[in-house]
């Protein structure tokens, strides 16, 4: 299992348009991706809605869980999309 923290720097937070695009990108991973938020709330980062439902703000600490087959792939993913897009 994979785990790092990140804080969210987009003045919005996590918001529909970067959010989208990050469930599409982890879409084409096996590997089960959680985040959780400041309050220890997780989310599927697969779902759209469930991770729009976490209400992250611009300033919040995240924490991202992966696990599974391909979780060194995914990790560096998700932690290259988050600092190139929030």
């Amino acid at each position: 299992m994979k785990e790092f923290k990140y804080t969210i720097t987009d003045p919005v937070g996590i918001h529909a348009r970067p959010a989208g695009l990050l469930v599409k990108e982890l879409k084409q991973y096996g590997s089960a991706i959680k985040i959780i938020n400041k309050d220890g709330k997780a989310a599927d980062a697969k779902k759209l809605l469930a991770l729009m439902g976490l209400g992250i703000r611009q300033g919040d600490e995240i924490t991202v869980s992966v696990e599974g087959d391909d979780e060194e792939g995914a990790a560096a993913a998700i932690e290259k999309f988050l600092k190139e897009n929030l």
